[in-house]
């Protein structure tokens, strides 16, 4: 077994990843405060081909040299828009057909592992602060609330780590309907 080189990985280009076809899954941030994390979760965006990342609140936007830190350049790749108002662009994304499912620990949450997309219909997943969570009134508007299953002590885990779960889980299941 040998590592492989970069220049073995066979990779889209930026180009040729703006035209790609994209898995239906649309990723929001609410009021992400890493750049670090931020830059994460392009990465991790770039990885699953995702259609979109909405940047809301206090989420900063690229161009930021922290955020390409860790973004490595999916920034480019990855479309973007930004929101000021997480809880008004959901209600946009709803009017036109999208569902909206928080990533949170709630009293009435579906555990990912048991959690399946609707067929041919687009998902948008919100991704919320690193102390607060995702906010309330937008947990409240949304059609879902997901948890990721935990066994340990921890109540939570960093939100680029959140992110690649999720959308691991959701590209797999989607990939395969």
């Amino acid at each position: 077994m040998k590592k492989l080189k970069n220049s073995e990985l066979d990779r889209l280009s930026t180009k040729d990843f703006k035209k790609a076809r994209k898995t239906p899954l649309i990723v929001i941030l609410d009021n992400i405060r890493s750049l670090n994390n931020i830059g994460s979760v392009f990465r991790t965006s770039d990885a699953f081909l995702i259609e979109k990342i909405y940047l809301c609140g206090i989420t900063a936007k690229p161009p930021h040299k922290d955020i390409h830190k860790t973004a490595l350049g999916s920034t480019e790749s990855v479309a973007w828009e930004y929101a000021e108002d997480t809880l008004q662009l959901i209600k946009k994304l709803q009017k036109e057909g999208i569902e909206i499912a928080a990533i949170e620990q709630a009293d009435q949450s579906v555990m990912l592992n048991a959690f399946y997309p609707v067929k041919d219909k687009k998902l948008a997943v919100v991704f919320g602060n690193e102390i607060k969570g995702v906010q309330q009134q937008v947990v409240s508007a949304s059609e879902y609330c997901i948890e990721i299953p935990q066994f340990g002590t921890k109540h939570s885990l960093n939100i680029s780590v959140s992110c690649g779960v999720v959308l691991w889980d959701l590209f797999t299941k989607i990939s395969k309907s």
